[in-house]
């Protein structure tokens, strides 16, 4: 099919959603009475991490789409008068110095989830919130280290072609199951212009070019996935409403879709061996931390 004309839409992104409704299941008991995303590497949240790697990237509007027993990203990401109040008064100084950047670091908002039926339901319930315009979509499982961060080289590629961009990593081909894999072609450093994304393929993937959790999607995108919605209604099914799966609705129709390529340090946190991986990773990059944590890893390896 021949590709049709780009959407005439509007070139800034000025807003990002952070779908946060999920239960983290793989991490009970510990996300039992707390969220997921607020599980600390090293000092920080999760969250904290990507809503940093939003704001450095131009973004000051985020969206939170959150469920049942979220309360604590909200809290997180307020003032904490008292808080403050102690540590002022006992001269901590460098303490407060870190805890009062957080709730500048963008203007906030948050819509409920009320039922886990997808990352693309959870987009759909903050529509009347992204308006007519383009939209960064962050997922709290994927967390990128990359200077300029991974964010900011999806918008430079999103004003380069006014269409929506997809963040893609390269994984060994045995483990694209667990993901959305697409089929593209090359058109530069890493840019792709994709033909099809195949979801958690049993067999023969495409590449071995998986989406990761960033994405620019388009008020057109958004249309697909209430399209996908109606579908999935009408069959009375219960299946997720899928941004890829919408995705790939709006590629079939001959819209296109580009994937950039990022090739830095990059930890799935939603499963304990990445989350384990990626506390290693910042713990020897933390000015207070990392001296005494390198000797204390050198200690552990001689011993297994």
């Amino acid at each position: 099919m021949v590709a049709k004309n780009n959407e005439n839409i509007q070139k800034v992104v000025k807003k990002a959603l952070m779908p946060v409704a999920g239960f983290g299941t793989r991490f009970l008991p510990a996300t039992k009475a707390q969220p997921k995303e607020m599980l600390s590497l090293v000092d920080k949240p999760v969250i904290q991490y990507l809503v940093e790697e939003v704001s450095n990237s131009g973004i000051k509007e985020i969206i939170f789409v959150t469920g049942r027993g979220k309360r604590a990203i909200e809290d997180h990401f307020d003032f904490s008068f008292e808080l403050e109040y102690i540590l002022h008064k006992k001269g901590k100084k460098d303490l407060l110095k870190k805890i009062l950047p957080i709730p500048k670091l963008a203007k906030f908002s948050y819509v409920r989830q009320p039922q886990p039926l997808g990352n693309g339901d959870a987009i759909l319930r903050a529509k009347h919130l992204i308006r007519n315009e383009p939209v960064a979509v962050v997922f709290g499982d994927d967390l990128t280290i990359s200077n300029p961060p991974l964010l900011s080289r999806l918008i430079k590629a999103y004003n380069k072609f006014s269409a929506p961009i997809v963040s893609l990593y390269k994984i060994p081909l045995k483990d694209t199951k667990r993901y959305g894999v697409v089929d593209g072609i090359k058109i530069e450093k890493n840019i792709y212009k994709i033909n099809k994304v195949v979801e958690k393929p049993r067999n023969n993937p495409p590449s071995n070019l998986i989406i990761i959790g960033e994405f620019i999607i388009t008020p057109k995108v958004i249309s697909y996935i209430e399209k996908l919605a109606k579908i999935i209604k009408k069959k009375k099914s219960n299946k997720e409403i899928g941004l890829a799966e919408a995705l790939s609705l709006y590629i079939k129709d001959g819209y296109p879709v580009y994937g950039y390529l990022f090739e830095g340090e990059r930890y799935d946190c939603g499963n304990k061996i990445g989350f384990l991986q990626a506390t290693v990773s910042l713990a020897l990059k933390n000015k207070e931390t990392k001296d005494d944590f390198k000797k204390f890893l050198k200690e552990i390896v001689k011993k297994i």
